[in-house]
């Protein structure tokens, strides 16, 4: 059973969504970066969704 739990990080660029999404993955977070980039820039929702991820997603200080 996979219990992974997704989370903002604490020491996050910005608010910690893009490094919370890259340890859910595992992956490196400048690849989830530059795919928000390139969201936010296509269609503008990246920057919508990414604010509204922050607001959403609980930080790993209080799961944890």
């Amino acid at each position: 059973m996979n219990n992974k739990k997704l989370y903002r990080v604490n020491n996050g660029k910005i608010l910690g969504v893009c490094g919370g999404f890259a340890e859910y993955f595992d992956v490196d977070p400048t690849l989830i970066r530059v795919a928000w980039a390139v969201a936010a820039f296509a269609a503008g929702t990246g920057l919508l969704a990414y604010f509204i991820c922050a607001l959403i997603m609980p930080k790993k200080s209080e799961i944890m």
